[in-house]
């Protein structure tokens, strides 16, 4: 007995503490290696390396269709996660608040997106796209709506987990209370609900807006020529060249999309609701 443990209890936590921090190396792994190789001299990797530079974050700012490709990810990203949370969040009070036969089958339905691979979704929406193209002789392929509505398929999913785990945990009680003081059924929602569940709703936008600005799969297969996001215009480059700057940009990507989850943490903890 050593402080009140036993020897192989004090073990299996040192076990689980190592297998923690090895897992987490294996995760950042990736991330440590790409930026390393955004601040080397050599344009082609060669050991021992000639020196260390941040040319390639300047390369990377000298091409403007990184630029472009951002603006137009960020525009994309904020439409498809506020479309996202308007269909999510009247679905996932009906689902959480009134019971109804098959509502764990709408769930599952609306969830279903996140179980697909998202190159699966992107190739089945263009198949759609043309054949609905086809048969109606309507202009849709490369159209601007069908971009987006692709982005906004890809929200509705985390949307609904978030928004639904925040209305399991609201305080039903603070609702009827307002009832039995004479409010409607709509003034409760936009009184009591929505105020409760703002944390969740806020965590539902930021995940949104992460998961549409990084995605690839959907925008290769549903955009216009032009309509070029950033994930488009990084593999665009990769065809032509290789060298660290997309090292650069895939760096600055991921400082972007952590910036807006720390400021996003410091209003809403996000930790309470994932």
């Amino acid at each position: 007995m050593i402080r009140g443990r036993t020897i192989p209890e004090r073990s299996g936590r040192w076990l689980v503490g190592g297998l923690n921090l090895f897992a987490l190396g294996l995760m950042l792994l990736p991330l440590i290696l790409v930026s390393w190789l955004s601040v080397i001299s050599n344009e082609i990797l060669s050991l021992p390396v000639e020196g260390y530079s941040l040319h390639w974050y300047q390369q990377a700012f000298r091409q403007p269709q990184f630029l472009d490709g951002f603006i137009l990810s960020v525009l994309v990203a904020a439409f498809a996660a506020a479309a996202g949370l308007a269909v999510s969040i009247p679905a996932a009070i009906v689902i959480v608040r009134r019971a109804f036969r098959g509502r764990t089958a709408v769930l599952q339905l609306l969830m279903s997106p996140m179980t697909v691979p998202a190159i699966v979704i992107g190739a089945s929406l263009y198949i759609m796209v043309v054949e609905i193209e086809i048969a109606s002789g309507l202009p849709l392929t490369g159209s601007v709506g069908v971009f987006v509505m692709g982005h906004i398929l890809l929200t509705i999913p985390w949307c609904i987990r978030l928004l639904v785990a925040s209305l399991e945990g609201a305080n039903l009680s603070i609702e009827e209370a307002a009832a039995s003081l004479g409010d409607t059924p709509a003034g409760i929602i936009w009184r009591v609900t929505l105020p409760m569940i703002r944390p969740g709703i806020f965590a539902a936008a930021v995940f949104s807006f992460v998961v549409s600005f990084g995605n690839l799969e959907v925008s290769i297969f549903l955009a216009a020529p032009g309509q070029v996001t950033l994930p488009v215009a990084m593999m665009q480059y990769l065809e032509w060249k290789i060298d660290p700057t997309i090292a650069s940009v895939s760096v600055l990507q991921v400082l972007f999309v952590a910036v807006a989850l720390m400021i996003s943490n410091r209003f809403v903890n996000i930790s309470r609701i994932v």
